[in-house]
């Protein structure tokens, strides 16, 4: 079991069982919404999340057709993003989980948009576009 958090702590949650391999995406929209120069997902079955507080907190942005990111409304941390595209997969950001986690970045998606000030210097496998 992971737990995890938003920067305030109202929103928390519980994850169930093992974490998938993390995807850093370097897409203009995540680099946008997180920050930073890329996103750190970890994709889950949504069956496994349990929401454990703050359900009031959480507020969704759709940043494209079918595509939600989930945040707390009173300090802005993400916390998942969700697509049509895929049903009943979230994408838990990374930065939100607390304590030690297992799971290492396993590749980059959208590498050739990443920002010209990041080099990855990384053996990483290297993504023009989603892998799923």
């Amino acid at each position: 079991m992971h737990q995890g958090s938003c920067l305030c702590g109202d929103v928390r949650y519980r994850i169930e069982g093992e974490l998938p391999p993390i995807q850093l995406c370097h897409c203009s929209q995540c680099r946008k919404a997180q920050g930073a120069p890329f996103a750190s997902n970890i994709p889950i079955d949504e069956s496994a999340f349990q929401l454990l507080s703050g359900a009031e907190r959480l507020q969704a942005f759709e940043s494209s057709p079918g595509k939600q990111r989930v945040f707390c409304s009173r300090c802005g941390s993400p916390i998942y993003s969700r697509t049509s595209k895929l049903p009943g997969v979230l994408r838990i950001r990374a930065g939100s989980l607390e304590g030690e986690v297992a799971s290492r970045p396993g590749w980059h998606i959208f590498a050739d948009s990443r920002a010209n000030w990041w080099e990855l210097q990384d053996d990483l496998p290297r993504y023009a576009e989603r892998k799923e």
